[in-house]
């Protein structure tokens, strides 16, 4: 394949090297008329800049920042972690590196800290989870002043200028679960929506959203029960097993419950421990190695997925392409909402 220069380029198109050099690397202006010239060449001559060699000549380094919880291993933020570290390792050779920053995804205070670290760092671009909607703002708002491309996974958050976002549709999410959960009860049945305390916002971006979803459809449904909701604790915690007991003891019609994130194997053990599976129908979130285990034996009726190591991998990858490939990207990408169950988690695949 023949290799072009930009003195060819701008000899083919008619203009000048430097109208070319501009275009080419996204800086400074050129007429319209001139950007009409060279990107009809660069599509005639399909040009791929050699980016490698660009990137090793320049020797410049891309820092990258992430900003998540704590990830665990075997859990939702744990599977993304491994995204990023597969896409770090695979772009290593473009001189690009990941750095890490971590907070309480159940503690707002934690975010804003991680988010003032954030801030003080230099770096090339920035990989948001969305948790708390307005401080997620206050640093796009932040980025955008200081030209710091970035990208958010999670949830989808209106009023920035993200360069790109990787995650679920929350709102869809969360009527699906509506549906899985309504098709299991009759018309009038009370049921239950689990939350876990969070210091801060009330709920996170996410699960506000999924929330709305699934009150929609059953309020599309008619629904004549009753919802209730109850607090929970996030970690394992023996107040939690003393919430349970009195909730039920207070309303033992309730037969069926959902919990908006990935925390649904901790309803799961209690109703394993009090043997009440039989009866209760639970929808919950995310392939964790716990929650797989209750769906596999029945105490989780559904899990809804969201393939968290493609967003970490995803998430990565675009900031590469914007920055170095100079690639125009898709801002709004939507995963696929997975819906298992017993029968088919065995052939769930992660697909990275």
């Amino acid at each position: 394949m023949q290799t072009y220069r930009i003195k060819d380029i701008a000899t083919l198109a008619g203009v000048s090297t430097g109208t070319v050099d501009r275009i080419l690397h996204k800086r400074g202006r050129v007429s319209a008329e001139a950007q009409e010239k060279v990107d009809e060449i660069l599509k005639e001559i399909n040009y791929q800049p050699n980016l490698i060699a660009r990137s090793l000549a320049l020797k410049k380094k891309y820092n990258f920042i992430i900003l998540t919880p704590q990830p665990v291993k075997g859990e939702y933020w744990g599977k993304l972690a491994e995204g990023v570290d597969k896409a770090e390792q695979e772009l290593a050779c473009y001189n690009i590196s990941v750095q890490r920053f971590y907070f309480d995804q159940y503690d707002e205070q934690s975010f804003d800290a991680a988010v003032s670290l954030v801030t003080q760092t230099d770096c090339q671009g920035v990989i948001v989870a969305t948790l708390f909607r307005d401080s997620v703002v206050k640093l796009g708002t932040h980025l955008d002043t200081i030209h710091v491309p970035y990208v958010l996974i999670d949830a989808y958050v209106e009023n920035t200028h993200c360069v790109a976002y990787y995650g679920t549709h929350s709102y869809d999410s969360g009527y699906i679960a509506g549906r899985l959960l309504f098709e299991q009860i009759q018309i009038d049945s009370d049921v239950v929506v689990f939350y876990f305390n969070r210091k801060g916002s009330h709920h996170s971006t996410q699960v506000a959203r999924r929330e709305e979803g699934f009150y929609d459809y059953f309020r599309h449904r008619h629904h004549r029960g009753h919802i209730y909701t109850l607090q929970m604790r996030a970690e394992e915690n023996s107040d939690n097993d003393a919430v349970l007991t009195a909730f039920f003891k207070a309303n033992p019609q309730v037969k069926a419950g959902i919990i908006f994130n990935s925390r649904a194997y901790l309803v799961g053990k209690y109703l394993e421990k009090w043997n009440r599976a039989k009866d209760f129908k639970l929808i919950g979130y995310d392939v964790l190695d716990d929650n797989i285990h209750f769906l596999q034996n029945g105490l989780i009726t559904h899990l809804i997925a969201q393939r968290p190591e493609v967003q970490g991998l995803n998430a990565v990858k675009v900031l590469f392409r914007h920055l170095i490939m100079k690639e125009e990207v898709e801002q709004v990408n939507y995963m696929p909402i997975d819906i298992l169950t017993k029968e088919n988690i065995v052939y769930y695949n992660n697909y990275i």
